[in-house]
């Protein structure tokens, strides 16, 4: 039976504890205000180890990290970028790629913060989605950056940016950008639950491209344990990508192969009956299928 989406992990409390259902969600949290604290350091404690903003940093003043987004507005332009920028850029690219599927997003970016928040509100209040859009507007969104960006030769995206804004803000201080953040915030609160991140953010699908082909991917462990209380899919910033693995057919993979999963884990703190786990995707074991199947 399914559950209410405001008790989404009520059952894995009860019955595997408070650690099971939120270990994912407490790393993240570390991991993102970790990544914060790090950019703060220089300015409040005198100790730099990363130096700049989530669009172009330094770590330890000497490793160049540059977000792959602003890197290529900047090629579409025309600009031909510096040697530490395009070096920084590689280095994300490879570390993205290689981990999991839209990383970033789960487990760097300051806005999932705010995101997640009015998710969680949504459900709490029990209100229902108002608005559809397409998952795919966001890939569109971003031709148009880049495509905007080479007919007008400026950084249109960095006007807008609110990952940027955020982090900026949180490094720095708050001014306009509170409006632009607030703005996220009611949108994914009143109009569509995920809809910045999971409908209309180009950063987001930047690196959905980047980390299509990623190692580490979540992986339905046994389709014959899940009692479709519907956890997972009321967490699940992106719940398409959870169909195909958890009922799908009996030939196809139990991994979330899909770009769009932003490898947060959520969807395993909340199973009760553990049918979910992080795994890697060389571990594609197809369910065979038998006679009394």
């Amino acid at each position: 039976m399914a559950n209410s989406p405001k008790f989404a992990g009520k059952e894995a409390r009860e019955k595997r504890g408070w650690w099971h259902a939120y270990r994912f969600l407490f790393w993240r949290r570390l991991t993102q205000f970790g990544i914060l604290m790090m950019f703060l350091s220089g300015p409040y404690f005198g100790v730099w180890i990363l130096k700049g903003n989530y669009s172009g940093s330094l770590l330890f003043d000497v490793i160049p990290l540059s977000d792959p987004l602003i890197t290529l507005e900047s090629l579409s332009t025309g600009h031909l970028q510096g040697t530490l920028t395009l070096i920084g850029a590689l280095i994300i690219f490879a570390l993205y790629a290689l981990l999991g599927s839209k990383v970033f997003c789960g487990w760097v970016c300051p806005l999932n913060v705010v995101t997640d928040c009015a998710a969680w509100i949504r459900r709490k209040l029990g209100i229902r989605q108002t608005a559809k859009i397409p998952r795919g507007l966001r890939y569109a969104i971003l031709l148009m950056i880049l495509v905007g960006s080479a007919v007008s030769g400026l950084l249109l995206w960095e006007w807008i940016n609110p990952v940027a804004a955020l982090g900026r803000a949180l490094i720095y201080s708050f001014g306009a950008t509170a409006w632009l953040i607030l703005a996220v915030f009611l949108f994914d609160l009143f109009i569509v639950e995920h809809g910045w991140c999971g409908h209309l953010c180009p950063i987001g699908a930047t690196y959905g491209v980047i980390g299509a082909k990623s190692l580490i991917r979540v992986k339905v462990i046994d389709r014959a344990r899940c009692d479709n209380c519907m956890d997972c899919y009321n967490v699940c910033p992106e719940p398409q990508v959870l169909r195909s693995p958890l009922h799908g057919k009996n030939n196809e993979s139990l991994l979330v192969l899909s770009q769009d999963c932003i490898s947060c884990g959520r969807c395993i703190d909340v199973c009760a009956e553990n049918v979910l786990t992080f795994s890697h995707r060389f571990n594609n074991d197809i369910p065979i299928v038998t006679l009394n199947q």
